[in-house]
């Protein structure tokens, strides 16, 4: 049965600033990708294309359905926070009660909301 994620699929209207949030902001890198017939990226984190992006298509007006947010496990709080505030993008920051986790949340240039997941151990 299931044994992991394979990846999440954002739409975009304006891709080289969606790559430019994921790639420059967030750390991903863009990498190979087969030729699927419509335009579009493959965002890595290592070797795994974690994160698809579709630029062939309108997004949907409205909610964006009962997935809430993409989650991902980060490094480099201090450093991240600082591409965040430079870029002046809106984030909410806060340290989870009894764990500990430090917690990014934003939204991509499309209106995804993304969080990103720090160890407990980073600091400011």
């Amino acid at each position: 049965m299931i044994h992991g994620l394979n990846h999440f699929t954002v739409i975009t209207e304006d891709l080289p600033r969606t790559l430019d949030f994921y790639v420059n902001v967030l750390g991903l890198e863009q990498g190979p990708r087969p030729d699927l017939g419509f335009a579009g990226a493959w965002l890595y984190a290592g070797a795994a294309p974690i994160l698809h992006v579709y630029a062939d298509r309108r997004i949907p007006p409205g909610v964006a359905g009962v997935i809430d947010h993409m989650a991902f496990s980060a490094k480099g709080l201090k450093q991240v926070k600082a591409r965040f505030d430079e870029r002046g993008l809106k984030y909410d920051l806060r340290q989870q009660k009894g764990s500990g986790t430090w917690q990014l949340f934003c939204h991509d240039p499309s209106g995804a909301k993304v969080e990103l997941d720090f160890d407990p151990a980073e600091t400011l």
